[in-house]
This record gives structure tokens, sequence and C-alpha cells, in this order.
């Protein structure tokens, strides 16, 4: 059946899409895929979420840095940048990625790799992602480790206008974004130990990011999120600034054009 190899292809590529995101691709109905995943007993792999901490009110100190994330409306790129950075485990040592998401878009626009965790880890991450955009955030979204308040890390935002924004102490939910992204990107990868070496890792690395911003449909976009910064640039930029009284984000929707992806 040539819609049973249609979906097996897909997965090949995505493992952990589920049915609505395969038919997105296949640009076919989500039900229509599921009963031909239900009769061939087509299964995806289930991501194991992560419990939540519940915190104590008076658990840890007050806050020294504002949530400002939390406070804004984001319905346009380069209004927020939210980062995190994740420890990859590889032949008994520790590697560390930093990654820096448009939370407007979902798209990585830069990220960094070292051995160390520290302020030039995610500090030289910042720096490629404003040389990579025109146009700067209004704020920078983290948690509030170390590598966060460096000195090197807030000088950059400081020269640049850009506001430091973090979540509370032990509440990852609040920078939601970057926590997803890591963890279906850490399943995605596999296993890390099966790279011969550093070398090799960093580029599974880079092809992985490569293929979340320009292939992997993200449930929340219906399309993969570079295409979905383009297609939003081009609806802004077709828009008569001097006549139009709709706003970007509203012309961006309503034009909106389905997503055609080829998996034969």
């Amino acid at each position: 059946m040539l819609l049973k190899q249609q979906i097996e292809a897909v997965l090949s590529e995505h493992k952990a899409y589920g049915y609505r995101r395969i038919a997105i691709a296949l640009n076919v109905n989500h039900k229509r895929v599921r009963r031909v995943m239900k009769l061939f007993n087509i299964k995806t792999k289930k991501l194991r979420k992560k419990p939540r901490a519940r915190i104590g009110a008076n658990k840890f100190p007050v806050n020294s840095a504002k949530n400002l994330f939390a406070e804004m409306v984001i319905n346009q790129p380069n209004q927020a940048w939210v980062s995190d950075f994740t420890y990859l485990p590889y032949q008994n040592k520790f590697m560390y990625l930093a990654t820096i998401l448009d939370a407007f878009t979902r798209e990585v626009i830069a990220w960094n790799i070292s051995v160390r965790h520290n302020g030039a880890l995610v500090a030289d991450a910042l720096i490629a992602a404003l040389n990579k955009r025109s146009v700067t955030p209004e704020i920078f979204h983290s948690d509030q480790g170390s590598e966060y308040r460096s000195n090197q890390l807030t000088e950059t935002l400081r020269s640049r206008n850009i506001k430091a924004s973090m979540s509370k102490k032990s509440s990852p939910w609040q920078n939601g974004k970057q926590e997803s992204f890591y963890q279906k990107f850490k399943f995605e990868l596999e296993d890390f130990n099966s790279y011969s070496s550093q070398g090799e890792l960093i580029e599974a690395i880079a092809l992985q990011i490569h293929c979340y911003n320009h292939k992997r449909i993200h449930s929340a976009l219906k399309m993969p999120p570079t295409i979905f910064y383009q297609r939003f640039k081009a609806a802004e930029n077709s828009r008569n600034p001097t006549n139009s009284t709709v706003k970007p984000e509203e012309n961006f929707k309503k034009n909106r054009a389905p997503l055609h992806l080829s998996y034969a």
C-alpha cells in the first residue's frame, strides 16, 4: 500500500512524528493516516516527559532578575530570543551544546558547542546569532545559571541594548521552548557514543539542527521554522505599509499557503 510506504518513509527521517505531523508532511487527511497506522501496527517512538519539579513558595530566594518574557505578547520575529544549553554524554565525558532560538519562529538562529560550560559557551552563541540577524531582539531570555550571569554575556547584551530576562529558579517550564527543543533533539539524535570522533558528533549535531530548521514540521507552526520565518517575512514585505492597517501576523495567517513535502 502506497500510503503505508510513505508513512514509513516519513518516520525513517522523523522518528518522533505523530500521525498529525505525518499527515501534514504527506498533505493527506490525518484520520486516514491514523487508520493506516493502526491497520499495519505502525507505531512512533514516544518521548519520556520529565516530571515538573514542585517548589515550595519559600524554598528559594526572590529573583534578582525579572522574567520579562512572561509579560510579552510574542507576535513578531526578533522580539525575544530564548537560550539554554544541554550536556551530551560522549565517551566518558561531556560536551555542552548552547542554542539561541527565536521565540516566535522557533528557529535555531545560532548554536555553539564546547567541552566546558562557561560564559563563553553562551556568549559566543549569542554573538553568532547577532551576526546572522539584522535586527536585535528586545529581550534575551534564559534560566538563572551562572553562564548567563557572566560578564562576557552581560556586556554583550548591554552593548546591543538587549534586556536580560530570566526564569525563576528551578522553574524550567518558564523556558519551555528551549526545554522542548532539547528533549526532541536528543531523542532524534539518538546514541551519542555511536560517533567515532568529536568531529563526527559535531557534524551530526549540525545536520540535525539544519533538519529541525528546514525539514522537521513544528507542531505549533504546521511547518518547519525556517519556512515559517520566510513566509512571514514575505507576507510582511508584500503588504502596503501606507494603505494597509492589517498587522503582518494577521496577513501572514490569512494568506498562508499549505505546506507540501515529498516523501516518495
